[in-house]
């Protein structure tokens, strides 16, 4: 592993693969799965990270928006790529690029339809989705003959899939509502099945969903933040392995006697003599201001310093008081050490919103 000289996020493709094997182990060998790579894959390379899952064998891919699917086009991705939320906008290079739609109302449906048939597609594949208590997107049971109504009467599109998506499914004092969506999905599904002359693929489970309701796999599940090394609970997380390590180096030690300032608006006030680092990140890259006056810390030579003052949109000052470092020595903000989830949590904010909001101007590094 090469020295750090700058502020970098590395990229463990040992690590994804240990945890795509992982969440694999817990399906039946004909289930398929999808990696959600999103968001830049949680903030990664999505690009990379999907390329190294297709060689490990991942069946499918999703993605929010037409653009980030076109960028897997581009990059090599031959699987077929769902996405989750497209825009009508978007519809004509959705098709053009052999890409997969959520059909998850019907204004969107009739959209698609329209678009289908201007292109004179054939069974073009699109994915219906339903609300089973997420209340977000989708379909309700009120709109099945509808659905019916629409698809029977054409051949330009095909119901390939429908799929719905867990609310709590991480969270076990929740049982009940889950099972009750688990329910109302297979009523959903049952009924579609006997009204169209083809059975749809049905999905359901995301990551927690895959651990913790292993009996509701149907065909395919859909994994996103725990291929990146997440569960949403600890015996989950001990099971995975983080993907991305945020690194980056002390650019300036000062010396701050009691009583003087560090940082905008003076937000921290010595009590005592100190010693202070200044680390070449900040808020435009991904670590926003309320990780800032205490409630953050990193690790720097193994010891944690805290995050004092604002965080500046370039830069982070922290306390390496009692840590004999230098300038230029690593600092590591997340992930191996630290998770990104304990990270998030001191500023009450998820893994998720951390991952996710990493600039793509840091550096990323990829280790085999």
């Amino acid at each position: 592993m090469s020295e750090v000289k700058e502020t970098v996020l590395e990229i463990d493709f040992k690590a994804l693969e240990h945890n795509y094997l992982y969440l694999r182990s817990k399906l039946l060998p004909k289930t398929k799965f999808l990696a959600v790579v999103k968001a830049f894959a949680y903030g990664s390379d999505a690009e990379k990270v999907a390329l190294k899952l297709q060689s490990l064998g991942a069946d499918y891919f999703a993605v929010a928006y037409v653009k980030e699917g076109i960028a897997l086009r581009d990059a090599g991705i031959t699987r077929p790529i769902l996405v989750l939320h497209p825009q009508a906008v978007s519809f004509d290079t959705l098709i053009e690029r052999c890409l997969e739609p959520s059909i998850y109302s019907r204004k969107i449906l009739e959209a698609f339809l329209e678009t289908a048939a201007k292109h004179e597609q054939k069974e073009y594949p699109v994915h219906l989705k339903f609300n089973t208590g997420l209340n977000r997107l989708g379909f309700g049971e009120n709109d099945i003959d509808f659905i019916i109504g629409k698809l029977k009467g054409t051949d330009y599109l095909k119901a390939l899939s429908i799929f719905s998506h867990l609310a709590a499914s991480e969270d076990l004092n929740e049982k009940e509502f889950t099972k009750k969506q688990i329910d109302t999905f297979q009523k959903i599904a049952s009924e579609i099945d006997k009204k169209l002359d083809h059975i749809p693929f049905k999905h359901l489970l995301n990551t927690s969903g895959i651990v913790n309701y292993p009996g509701a796999q149907h065909h395919m599940v859909r994994s996103g933040i725990g291929l990146y090394g997440y569960g949403n609970e600890a015996k989950i997380d001990a099971q995975l392995r983080p993907v991305v390590t945020l690194k980056t180096i002390i650019s300036q030690i000062h010396k701050i006697k009691p009583g003087e300032t560090v940082g905008y608006n003076r937000a921290y006030a010595s009590d005592g003599y100190k010693i202070s680092a200044t680390l070449p990140l900040g808020h435009a890259d991904g670590i926003g201001r309320q990780y800032g006056n205490g409630k953050t810390y990193v690790y720097v030579n193994g010891k944690k310093a805290p995050i004092i003052g604002n965080v500046c949109m370039d830069m982070i000052m922290i306390d390496v008081t009692n840590i004999n470092c230098n300038e230029g020595d690593e600092v590591i903000v997340f992930g191996k050490g630290l998770s990104a989830n304990d990270f998030a949590q001191t500023a009450d904010t998820i893994s998720y919103e951390l991952l996710t909001g990493i600039s793509q101007r840091v550096k990323r590094s990829f280790i085999e």
